[in-house]
């Protein structure tokens, strides 16, 4: 099984936290105002009961593996056993309850969810899902998990999903997670080093990588992270690359396991 293997030594632990709390604050107030949680998602087979049931899952899961670690490892054991059905398991069986308790259910983990992530030391180690992971590096990848499921939402029930500098620690963890693209495809690494350039919501140009590197990719940080995350085809944003890794990896390009 594939490990996260992403470097986040230069992310602001405070501002993701915070950042986690508003984008699930955001998400709230729209599934809060949805009568209609049997309605279909993007995610085929999923609704939005089964948007939400999963992310109150993942919290759920979360909780176990850093307050009492020594317990995660029959979570993980059912992961394993479940396969590639796993998360639709859990999200259906999650999704059966009533709205209302699945609604208080998701708000009062994911509240704890960022308590706990604040109370660990942010390099202090615990397991989760094919490796183990950090508080550092959790707090982002829920801030995804977040955005992107809420992504789903927001396209179901046709309203615009508002595009926040949040997307910033989402990209960050798309070009952070290069290696992880390739290997995932089964693809040799990349040799050489990537320059992105992304255009943020509030106009600001944001970097990664040396000018004159090679391989570029460019466009706006919001078509980025809904390719990397996985919620929009290439052909319909206005990425563009440069260099054959680079056409390579935004076809292939992936922020998780």
């Amino acid at each position: 099984m594939l490990n996260y293997d992403i470097d986040v030594s230069d992310v602001d632990d405070d501002l993701v936290l915070s950042e986690l709390a508003a984008e699930g604050d955001l998400l709230d107030d729209l599934v809060s105002a949805e009568d209609d949680w049997t309605r279909p998602t993007p995610a085929a087979g999923w609704t939005i009961a089964h948007q939400v049931a999963h992310l109150a899952a993942a919290d759920a899961n979360l909780l176990i593996a850093v307050r009492t670690p020594d317990q995660f490892g029959p979570v993980s054991k059912q992961a394993e056993a479940g396969g590639s059905r796993y998360a639709d398991d859990v999200a259906a069986d999650a999704a059966a309850q009533p709205r209302a308790a699945l609604l208080e259910q998701w708000r009062s983990g994911r509240s704890e969810v960022v308590a706990a992530l604040r109370a660990v030391p942010r390099d202090a180690g615990f397991p989760w899902f094919g490796s183990a992971v950090t508080p550092a590096l959790m707090a982002p990848l829920r801030l995804m998990e977040t955005w992107a499921h809420g992504q789903d939402v927001f396209d179901t029930v046709g309203v615009a999903h508002p595009a926040t500098t949040r997307l910033r620690t989402v990209a960050l963890l798309g070009v952070k997670g290069v290696g992880l693209s390739f290997a995932a495809a089964q693809l040799a690494p990349p040799t050489e080093q990537f320059r992105v350039e992304l255009t943020g919501p509030d106009g600001q140009t944001w970097t990664w990588g040396a000018r004159d590197a090679a391989q570029q990719v460019r466009g706006s940080a919001l078509d980025f992270c809904l390719r990397v995350t996985h919620r929009r085809p290439l052909s319909r944003t206005e990425l563009t690359a440069t260099g054959q890794d680079a056409e390579t990896w935004l076809k292939i390009a992936r922020v998780f396991l």
